[in-house]
């Protein structure tokens, strides 16, 4: 399952002198601008006016998103700028990016351990001692100790392809095959557009895409939730039940991640740079490293992991999201608006899909794609558990409803009276809808 290639720095960001070329340019703009200023400070107001407009304007192209510098290896065709329509129902324009399944020569895994003898990626354990882990001997002996038991007497550890087979035992490591035949389109809106109110990430959430053309999403499935665990590798990337890799988390800086919380990890698929531009989200905020232009870690970020502040070495001020040192290392919230069907997959299954149609089905994972009444997804892109589909049909609630509900309860160790209680059903039709919690 694991791709080994090699991935240059220049293969990712091909256009980096480019960009180089452009912010001189920029700057030399801004300075050019100043001059005529204060030459001119008793004359008429027609010089600040201009002044003033061309700031705006730098700052606005220092912000929005360009499709020059998303890695030639992910293409799948050429980016272009189109017409688009936000979710505030707003007209907008927007960056169209048809991606491939995995970038050309992008080293991907390791994931699962194939016995407990072996190193596999990495986890974000949220149980018993939470924190971030490598899947080595000492993590999954540590797991069953607490009645997660994921490997057979002889160490041994369950694999189980999910997309062409279920599993057999209560927990299983989830390793996923790839479809080389899959394309994803995503929508970014070229300028960020603030929204009235920031949307929070849920679990397996849209966050954005990086500019090695790798889809960004946020938290993976809970094991307490579904009982077993998709691995990860060490680059936070996974393959999906559709068959293509996606981040989660800021991978262009995990290396940070793994220093401050003392795991014996590295990424080998992204080169890192704390202080660069790791993708664009959704709302088409640019995401960047942990720390800002002068290599400090910002200390006023909001609620989302983002600040106004210098755009890279732009020499302009935006708004922006950081990544921390703390996994996921990712925005906990999208402060913008969202373009309308922003994403979607050619893959015969998990988040996002579309198969064309004819597609002859042979993923075992049913279709998703963040829309209702999906057999996976709830409304908002969160990943539904097993069962919660139809406990939601049998309370007369939405999917959505159910995961926030449990989720503001506590998440996996969710109080049930609190959740009865804010969907309004009794404790006991809401425990006989649920599905039994998987075994330990």
């Amino acid at each position: 399952m694991t791709r080994r290639h090699t991935l240059t720095r220049s293969n990712i960001y091909p256009l980096s002198a480019d960009k180089t070329r452009m912010l001189k340019a920029l700057r030399f703009a801004l300075i050019a601008l100043a001059a005529p200023l204060a030459i001119s400070a008793c004359g008429d107001d027609s010089s600040s006016t201009q002044k003033s407009t061309a700031v705006q304007s730098a700052r606005a192209n220092a912000s929005q998103v360009d499709i020059k510098l998303f890695s030639l290896n992910a293409l799948a065709k050429q980016p272009e700028i189109v017409d688009c329509t936000l979710e505030n129902g707003d007209d907008a324009q927007c960056a169209k990016l048809v991606v491939k399944y995995l970038p050309d020569e992008m080293e991907i895994g390791p994931f699962c351990p194939t016995t407990l003898d072996d190193k596999g990626g990495i986890w974000d354990w949220d149980g018993t001692k939470a924190g971030l882990y490598r899947l080595d001997k000492a993590f999954l002996t540590m797991l069953s100790e607490q009645g997660y038991i994921f490997y057979d007497e002889d160490g041994t550890v369950h694999v189980v392809d999910n997309a062409t087979s279920r599993p057999t035992v209560d927990h299983a490591c989830i390793q996923v095959s790839e479809d080389q035949d899959v394309k994803i389109t995503v929508l970014i809106p070229t300028t960020p557009v603030m929204a009235d109110k920031a949307t929070p990430m849920g679990v397996v959430s849209k966050v954005g895409i990086a500019l090695a053309g790798v889809p960004i999403f946020s938290d993976a499935p809970s094991v307490q939730h579904t009982g077993h665990l998709p691995a990860l590798d060490t680059c936070a990337g996974h393959v999906d039940p559709g068959g293509w890799y996606h981040y989660h988390g800021t991978s262009s800086d995990i290396d940070s991640v793994y220093a401050h919380e003392h795991v014996d990890a590295e990424c080998s698929n992204l080169p890192q740079d704390p202080a660069g531009l790791f993708g664009y989200a959704f709302d088409g905020v640019p995401i960047y490293g942990s720390v800002d232009a002068n290599n400090v870690m910002p200390t006023d970020l909001d609620e989302c992991n983002g600040h106004t502040g210098l755009i890279g070495d732009s020499g302009v001020s935006a708004y922006h999201y950081h990544s921390t040192n703390e996994f996921p290392n990712l925005p906990k919230c999208l402060k913008g608006v969202v373009a309308k069907n922003n994403f979607s997959t050619t893959a015969q299954a998990g988040v996002g899909a579309r198969p064309p149609e004819g597609t002859n089905m042979s993923r075992n994972e049913p279709p998703g794609g963040g829309r209702p009444g999906a057999n996976n997804m709830s409304g908002n892109g969160q990943m539904v558990p097993r069962g919660f589909a139809d406990a939601a049909t049998k309370l007369g609630v939405s999917e959505t409803q159910l995961m926030q509900a449990m989720d503001d309860a506590g998440g996996p160790n969710a109080d049930l009276a609190k959740v009865a209680k804010t969907l309004g059903v009794t404790d006991a039709e809401l425990k006989a809808a649920l599905p039994e919690r998987p075994k330990h």
